[in-house]
C-alpha cells in the first residue's frame, strides 16, 4: 500500500459515494488509474463494503446498550450455537469475544429500556449457559466514526 493507496481509502471512508473524477483529482490521479487502485484495494480485500451509515436517532433507536456476558461453556459447538442464536437479533449491532473477566460483549441498540426488556428476555430464554449478564446504557455518544486510522508508510 502506498501513499496513493492510503488517500483513496481515507477518502473514501469519509464519503464512499464520491464520484470517481473528484477521487482521482483529490489524490492527484487520472480517473483510469485511480479506477484500477479502488479495484485493486476491493479485490485485495481492504474495502470490505460501501454502505450508507442511518442515524439511530432519526430511526427512533436512540439507546445504545452495552451488554458483557459470562458462560459456563466455552467449547467450539456452544460458541457456534450462541453465535447463531446472537445473529439473528437485529438489535445487535457488535458482538465480540472477550479476554478478561467477560466472555463476550455485545453492542445493541433499541427505542428504550422497554424494548431492552423485550431483547434481554428474549436472549436469555434462547441461550442456555450463561451465568451473569451485565448491561450498560450509553447516556451520551461523545464520539463515534468507522474511519480505521491507516498505517504509515515503512
Amino acid at each position: 500500500m502506498d501513499a496513493f493507496d492510503r488517500q483513496i481509502l481515507a477518502l473514501l471512508q469519509r464519503d464512499a459515494t464520491l464520484p470517481l473524477k473528484d477521487l482521482a483529482e483529490a489524490v492527484n490521479l487520472s480517473t483510469t488509474p485511480c479506477w484500477k487502485r479502488v479495484r485493486r484495494l476491493e479485490q485485495a480485500g481492504f474495502i470490505r463494503a460501501r454502505v450508507t451509515l442511518l442515524d439511530p436517532d432519526h430511526l427512533g433507536l436512540g439507546l445504545s446498550v452495552f451488554v458483557q456476558l459470562k458462560t459456563q461453556r466455552h467449547d467450539n459447538a456452544w460458541l457456534e450455537q450462541f453465535a447463531a442464536t446472537v445473529m439473528q437479533f437485529e438489535e445487535v449491532l457488535e458482538f465480540y469475544r472477550m479476554a478478561g473477566e467477560w466472555d463476550y460483549m455485545l453492542r445493541v441498540v433499541v427505542s428504550d429500556i422497554a424494548a431492552y426488556d423485550r431483547f434481554y428476555k428474549k436472549l436469555i430464554t434462547c441461550t442456555e449457559g450463561l451465568t451473569n449478564i451485565t448491561s450498560s446504557f450509553a447516556m451520551e455518544q461523545i464520539k463515534y466514526t468507522t474511519a480505521l486510522p491507516l498505517p504509515l508508510p515503512r
